[in-house]
């Protein structure tokens, strides 16, 4: 499958970030058109194209937007959901940098669709570079009249806000996201009621991943049955790869869903010489990990769902043999321990135990009972948490248990008497730890 660039297209220049740079290349072509439309034809448009979110959860787009009441008295609003922490994740942050304009469409017009004055975006604080790109890109667009009052004459105003997030994992749910937009503690919120009915200051609100709303001009522009022609029938469309970890070339590759890794992985160069492939993860590190059996799986929602997996992010991670799996889902759980805002039991306690048992495999000292016990654990934690941080954490180890049992065995007293001499160093994979 080959790779067809629409938001990557332009890279390779210099000022691709503003307004004159974008406008070579048909910027703002579909705001003009959409101010055209009456707004409920465009939320019809996106439905009819399919564009499901690109945060994760692949939810309709168009039959979001469609939830927002109107004629309800109440103000609207739109926040970009730019606080990409997912472990392994790096699309949105290159995609904000060198396609800033691309999100300022594409947000102008979702504002329109649903009625919308004000929208934010909502960017985790340890990017600053990116922070200050978004914030001269959105001057930009006033001083060229796309944003403010009286967009093109239209008779419709937009203002975009640029918030700074504090680097909190839990933010990057919607609702948590919305708290510390208000200045509260983020934690998220109890549903229903859902953002669209009562989110940011209890109003309408619809919350979208930044790749999500990248997506909407292109199918203005060209219509929903041109981005439907790509991509698979349940998956349609175009997505942003983002290859990382043991292959030659790392880096962003924007082809149709359906595309497989083993194709992907040929575009970033192949696993970097002399390795071979061990495991892989396609969508950060929150959803269940893969092998080389599963390289021509379509990357699709309905491709991963099939294998047991999510396709997540769509954000692969490789790694080749010289990884302890053991290793690499223990330091995952570190980060989910670390990140759980403690709002609710499940969570707080089962990341908590998770961690303390992963550690003790991974340091040779677990006991055999221990690989039952962390299942166990992780089916309590499943489903039973307040927000999906709880579901992150407990879905890693029964995947890497599944395909790698053996490390995991290694890690207990009993293995450790039974397959080593006391006096050599453990040895995960053929790869030794001394």
């Amino acid at each position: 499958m080959t790779l067809t660039p629409n938001l990557t297209a332009h890279w390779d220049e210099p000022d691709s970030y503003t307004v004159a740079g974008y406008e070579r290349h048909n910027g703002y072509v579909a705001l003009r058109k959409a101010l055209a439309m009456a707004p409920e034809d465009i939320i019809g448009v996106v439905k009819d194209s399919g564009l499901r979110g690109r945060g994760g959860a692949g939810f309709p787009t168009g039959l979001k937007w469609s939830f927002v009441p109107q004629g309800d008295a109440k103000p609207h609003y739109l926040v970009v959901n730019a606080d990409e922490s997912e472990p392994g994740a790096c699309k949105d942050i290159p995609l904000m940098l060198a396609s800033s304009q691309h999100l300022i469409e594409g947000m102008i017009i979702a504002c329109y669709a649903f009625r919308a004055n004000h929208a934010f975006v909502y960017i985790r604080g340890e990017v600053p570079h990116v922070i200050r790109r978004m914030q001269l890109a959105v001057r930009d667009a006033y001083d060229n009249g796309y944003l403010g009052k009286d967009i093109l004459g239209s008779g419709f105003d937009l203002d975009i806000v640029i918030h700074s997030g504090a680097g909190a994992y839990i933010c990057g749910e919607e609702t948590a996201l919305l708290d510390s937009l208000e200045g509260r503690r983020g934690q998220p919120r109890l549903k229903p009621p859902f953002p669209a009915v009562a989110g940011l200051y209890a109003s309408p609100t619809v919350v979208n991943n930044v790749e999500t709303i990248m997506s909407v001009p292109a199918i203005i522009r060209n219509g929903g049955d041109w981005y439907k022609s790509f991509g698979t029938e349940k998956s349609p469309g175009i997505k942003v790869f983002s290859v990382a970890g043991h292959v030659n070339n790392p880096g962003i590759f924007e082809a149709p869903l359906g595309i497989t890794m083993r194709e992907l992985i040929g575009y970033a160069g192949g696993i970097r010489d002399g390795h071979e492939l061990k495991f892989w993860v396609p969508g950060g590190s929150s959803v269940p990990l893969l092998t080389e059996e599963h390289l021509d799986t379509p990357l699709s929602y309905e491709g991963m769902e099939s294998v047991g997996t999510m396709l997540g992010t769509a954000t692969p991670m490789v790694f080749d043999e010289t990884t302890s799996v053991v290793r690499a889902i223990t330091g995952w759980l570190d980060f989910y321990k670390h990140e759980s805002c403690g709002k609710c039991t499940p969570c707080r306690e089962g990341t908590w135990w998770i961690d303390q048992l992963l550690n003790s495999l991974n340091e040779g000292t677990g006991k055999i009972e221990d690989l039952d016990t962390l299942q166990d654990l992780c089916k309590q934690i499943l489903g039973r948490s307040f927000c999906a941080l709880g579901d992150a954490a407990a879905t890693p180890y029964p995947a890497a248990l599944k395909y790698f049992r053996e490390e995991f065995e290694a890690g207990t007293h009993t293995a450790s008497a039974e397959l080593f001499d006391p006096n050599a160093p453990i040895v995960f994979s053929g790869v030794s730890t001394s």
